[in-house]
């Protein structure tokens, strides 16, 4: 084998990534806003369906969803515009992925497609997952806009 074929991508001049402009520090337009911090915790969840509790926290383009699945739990399949990536944080409960079933556990993670069938349960365990949206999810806009008001209520 050649010495090219032992080079790293970096040492090629094809890096997959780089550091420096990752970390830039050269405004490249007009920050949309101010930045914030939230407690999950601090959250009350709201539960859409049984066992099912809902903690969303909206950014300008993006949301995440923190969800608590109770044992039993069931979030019925579904499908939506925006695209949907799910990590399990805690626990575990079954994914339905457009027909492809696995159960999940701490590290999974699931990218869902815009208008993808799916859905999720728990049989006898509790579980944590937090659901990225992008864009939001429309169906979540008032809960997170009314969790935000909340959440900056709170820290004055």
């Amino acid at each position: 084998m050649s010495d090219a074929a032992h080079q790293s991508p970096a040492d090629d001049g094809s890096s997959l990534g780089d550091a420096a402009s990752h970390f830039s520090t050269e405004p490249g337009g007009t920050p949309a806003g101010p930045g914030r911090y939230v407690n999950v915790d601090a959250l009350t969840p709201v539960e859409f369906l049984p066992g099912l509790g809902f903690r969303p926290v909206l950014g300008q383009k993006a949301m995440t969803n923190f969800v608590s699945f109770e044992p039993g739990a069931i979030a019925p399949r579904h499908v939506h515009e925006e695209e949907q990536i799910v990590v399990v944080l805690e626990g575990e409960f079954t994914f339905d992925l457009d027909g492809d079933v696995r159960v999940m556990r701490k590290g999974d993670v699931a990218v869902v497609p815009s208008w993808v069938p799916h859905g999720a349960w728990t049989t006898d365990t509790h579980c944590l997952e937090v659901d990225v949206f992008a864009p939001p999810r429309s169906s979540l806009l008032k809960l997170a806009e009314a969790q935000a008001a909340e959440s900056a209520a709170g820290e004055e």
